[in-house]
């Protein structure tokens, strides 16, 4: 029986949840686009999110996600991962649940900080106490993550096809997402 995805699915959750990666699968397994929104931004500004951040300033770079971010939702069905901040702003968590579905990737603090503690591309991190700046950043956004309209754990013990699967298996719940085809 084949799935067919009726809405877009957009990807929520800390840095290091797997958003591009269990995206990726998502996408090829049920044969629609994968879609970043932080690397839309980039390739639309002709420069990396660091770089607007420090010409423009945050303010700026919200204004223009949320804009890339209602274009790609109205681009048809798709999986979208979002940057860990997207979710936070009121317009963006409105936007998706009109137009969408949020699927928060739920991964916990020790297997965030083992999947980006070696990489130098986590601006947010470029702190004295990286983990503690982690740690501070999930408490302080896991409420807003828990507002999505789905919740799957992203746990080492899982591959990418595990997890891909659990995110499924709760999509399989939203027929207004997902449905079945003969």
């Amino acid at each position: 029986m084949a799935l067919r995805l009726r809405k877009t699915v957009v990807l929520v959750g800390m840095m290091g949840a797997g958003k591009t990666a269990i995206g990726k699968a998502l996408a090829l397994r049920l044969g629609v686009p994968f879609l970043d929104s932080d690397a839309e931004i980039e390739a639309a500004a002709n420069m990396s999110i660091a770089e607007i951040f420090s010409r423009d300033g945050e303010p700026f770079f919200r204004k223009k996600e949320s804009q890339v971010i209602g274009r790609l939702l109205d681009a048809g069905p798709s999986i979208l991962s979002t940057g860990g901040g997207a979710y936070l702003a009121d317009i963006n968590r409105n936007m998706i649940s009109e137009k969408g579905v949020a699927v928060w990737l739920n991964a916990d603090l020790d297997t965030l900080w083992n999947r980006v503690r070696h990489k130098d591309t986590r601006p947010l991190l470029r702190t004295s106490d990286p983990k503690g700046t982690l740690a501070a950043l999930c408490e302080l956004r896991e409420p807003i993550y828990a507002l999505a309209d789905l919740s799957v754990e992203s746990l080492p013990r899982y591959s990418i096809e595990e997890t891909c699967a659990k995110v499924i298996e709760a999509l399989k719940t939203r027929p207004d997402v997902l449905e079945k085809v003969t």
